[in-house]
C-alpha cells in the first residue's frame, strides 16, 4: 500500500473487478457466473423436484441443499477434489444464509439443489459464490422474498477495507464477510476471523453493507440483461 492506495491500486471503498452472467448453462434450471477480481464462482440450480427417499421429505417446505466445491485447477496449488472441512462449513452456511430469502414453504417434498463451484480463486470464495447462488435460483424462477448478495471487509493498516483479495487476508486485522437482502435490511450472515474492537466492528459490518448495496445494483442489472434477451429472442 502506498499513498492510500491498496496492492492493486484500488482505494479502500473500492470492489475488485466485477463481472455477473446469467443464464450460463442449459442443463441446469437456473445458472450464474460471478467474478470479483480473479475470483470466480460457477453456480447451477436443479429443482423444485421431488426428494428421495421419501423419508427425507418435509410435508411443509422445500429441502435446501448446497454444495461448495472448488476445482483442483482453481489455486495455484492443487486442489485435493472431494468434501472436507472447509467445504462442509462454507455449503452449510451459504445453505443458511440464502434460506430466509427463499419461500421454501411453497414448495412441501421437494429439494432445490445448489451447486457452487469456484473455478478461480483469488480469496472472497464463499462471498462470490453466494452472490452467484442467488442469482442462479433467481435465474431458476424460484420465488425469492429479496436477492441476497455477499462481500467480505476488514481492517489494513488502520484503514476500513472492502473486499480482500489473496495477499490482504494475510495481512488484516480482521476478516468478515456478511451475506445482506438490501431491499429488507437484514443480515443473513456474519462470520468473522481476528480481533477488533467493536468500535471497528461496527465500522466494518457498514462499509460491507454498502458494499452489498453495489453488488445488488449489478446483480439486478444481470437479471435484467438476461430476461430482457429472452423476450426479445
Amino acid at each position: 500500500m502506498s499513498e492510500g492506495k491498496r496492492m492493486d491500486g484500488r482505494d479502500f471503498h473500492d470492489i475488485r473487478p466485477i463481472e455477473m452472467k446469467v443464464g450460463v448453462l442449459k442443463n441446469a434450471n437456473g445458472s450464474a457466473l460471478v467474478s470479483l477480481g480473479k475470483t470466480r464462482a460457477l453456480a447451477a440450480v436443479y429443482g423444485p423436484r421431488e426428494l428421495h427417499p421419501k423419508h427425507l421429505q418435509n410435508n411443509e417446505r422445500a429441502v435446501l441443499n448446497c454444495i461448495y466445491t472448488m476445482a483442483p485447477f482453481s489455486t495455484s496449488d492443487r486442489v485435493r477434489p472431494g468434501p472436507n472441512r472447509r467445504s462442509t462449513e462454507i455449503s452449510k452456511v451459504t445453505r443458511e444464509c440464502l434460506e430466509p430469502a427463499l419461500f421454501l414453504e411453497d414448495f412441501p417434498r421437494t429439494v432445490i439443489d445448489v451447486y457452487i463451484v469456484i473455478i478461480q480463486a483469488n480469496a472472497g470464495t464463499r462471498t462470490a459464490g453466494i452472490n452467484a447462488a442467488s442469482l442462479a435460483l433467481a435465474d431458476a424462477g424460484i420465488q425469492m422474498r429479496d436477492l441476497v448478495t455477499s462481500v467480505a471487509a476488514g481492517k489494513l493498516n488502520g484503514h476500513y477495507a472492502l473486499d480482500l483479495m489473496g495477499k490482504e487476508e494475510e495481512e488484516t486485522d480482521c476478516d468478515l464477510p456478511i451475506a445482506y437482502m438490501p431491499r429488507l435490511k437484514k443480515l443473513t450472515l456474519m462470520q468473522m476471523d481476528g480481533n477488533m474492537p467493536p468500535a471497528d466492528v461496527k465500522g466494518v459490518i457498514n462499509l460491507a453493507i454498502k458494499g452489498c448495496e453495489k453488488l445488488y445494483d449489478l446483480q439486478r442489472k444481470a437479471l435484467l440483461e438476461r430476461w430482457s434477451k429472452e423476450v426479445l429472442e
